[in-house]
């Protein structure tokens, strides 16, 4: 899979409104079919910082991510909000997802 990492610095004044600015390309990369998972998470020691964990089955999927009508219109919408050029970690990696966590798991009672 293509596992993807951006880490995302808004503007201050776009900080609280930044998963409405990118609602409608996250629904839309969360349909596409090669996409397995497509998650936010916000900085909890700087409020401005969003992070986003995504992966595709493929390079085939990878590509048709970014060869996307909404690819290019979350960018736009992305782009008056951002106040740094997104970091980003992009790699291939074994496997389909998530797996389980071998050193911890629920204690019962």
């Amino acid at each position: 899979m293509i596992f993807i990492a951006v880490r995302f610095t808004v503007r201050p004044e776009h900080a609280d409104d930044w998963l409405a600015i990118v609602d409608d390309f996250t629904r839309a990369t969360r349909a596409e079919p090669g996409n397995l998972f497509y998650d936010w998470s916000r900085s909890v020691d700087d409020p401005t910082q969003y992070t986003l964990l995504e992966a595709f089955a493929d390079a085939a999927a990878g590509a048709a991510h970014v060869d996307s009508d909404h690819f290019r219109a979350g960018l736009e919408s992305m782009a008056g909000a951002v106040a740094t050029t997104p970091e980003i970690i992009n790699i291939e990696v074994p496997g389909q997802g998530w797996s389980k966590m071998a050193e911890l798991s629920p204690r019962n009672g």
